[in-house]
């Protein structure tokens, strides 16, 4: 195992599939004479040339269609959005075609593609460059949405993600990039739909997915210590979701609090907490809650940014409300 950091598995695993599959190419803005706006693919254009590793303009529509069109003609696009605040220019071409194409040709048509980049808050960016945007993406049916939490899930999920033969959105966070963690030196690959249990605990399940995962862990550890064993489900992947790991956690725990970083209306977290109330009704002890970011557009100011946002404290809070601490 070596420890290497969320960037370099995401480097890893574009550079071991270029090499495997000579239809995997790279295009974005700045990934090639620049590196990457967050040195993702440092090193890749000496290494497979402008033909692979393409500099784009700043036409998040234009370079994205473009890639379609090569995944419908064949090839195996991986197109970096800067940030997926930038996604949203783009928002047709993937929900109206990338998304619906093999559906509206009978599955004659195929687009094998990949839309990655920083999604969620970071700092110091206020409302228009800070926004969690899984929850648009998740609704769409005909896209995949993958969420990594760690270096390990972040290669062989994306690894996965490329060889897929449909669209993937692929969620990464600004703040992620230097997190470090194991991961095998051999090759491996993380099947996409499966949840991971990150810790075994008894008393109640802590549901969550992508950057908070390492503030629920860090919950996990405080409710450790007053006595209360946690189990961490990781979703990993948004779509297709992992429901039957959810279901064993919450049966076993009959408490459940999930922590999703985007606003609480009509996302992530408040669609699987529909989706626990319905499915184990009979085993819950108490209602799920929901820690989320407020309903508020991101302030610039940081400690204002820090407050809307999950925090370990809001996460040990809710879950001492629903074991009625």
């Amino acid at each position: 195992m070596a420890l290497i950091t969320f960037r370099e598995a995401i480097r890893q695993a574009i550079d071991e599939e270029m090499a495997r599959d000579e239809n995997v190419f790279l295009i974005g803005e700045e990934v090639a004479e620049y590196d990457g706006a967050y040195k993702v693919s440092q090193g890749l254009l000496d290494k497979y040339g402008p033909q692979r590793v393409v500099d784009t303009p700043i036409a998040e529509a234009g370079f994205t269609g473009i890639g379609i069109g090569a995944a419908m003609a064949g090839l195996r696009p991986i197109v970096e959005w800067m940030t997926f605040n930038f996604s949203l220019l783009a928002f047709d071409q993937v929900v109206n075609n990338a998304a619906k194409m093999r559906h509206m040709s009978g599955g004659q048509v195929s687009v094998p593609i990949v839309f990655r980049g920083p999604n969620g808050p970071a700092e110091y960016l206020s409302s228009q460059h800070s926004q969690a945007l899984q929850s648009l993406y998740a609704h769409v049916p005909g896209l995949i949405v993958v969420a990594p939490g760690t270096p390990y899930d972040a290669k062989g999920l994306l690894k996965s993600s490329i060889r897929n033969d449909n669209p993937v959105i692929f969620l990464e966070a600004e703040l992620m990039y230097g997190w470090k963690g194991e991961v095998p030196e051999e090759e491996y690959l993380i099947p996409i739909g499966k949840a991971d249990i990150k810790r075994e605990g008894k008393d109640i399940t802590l549901i969550s997915y992508s950057k908070p995962l390492r503030m629920v862990e860090q919950a996990a550890e405080q409710l450790a210590g007053e006595g209360i064993e946690a189990e961490i489900v990781d979703l990993r992947t948004l779509r297709p979701l992992d429901e039957e790991a959810v279901y064993e956690s919450v049966k076993k725990t009959n408490r459940c609090v999930i922590v999703d970083e985007t606003w609480p209306f009509a996302s992530v977290a408040s669609h699987l907490g529909w989706l626990i109330s319905r499915n184990c009704f009979d085993y819950l002890d108490a209602p799920v809650e929901l820690v989320t970011s407020e309903d508020v557009p991101m302030p610039y100011n940081h400690t204002l940014e820090l407050e809307v946002q999950p925090t370990v404290k809001k996460i040990t809070d809710a879950a001492k409300r629903v074991l009625y601490l």
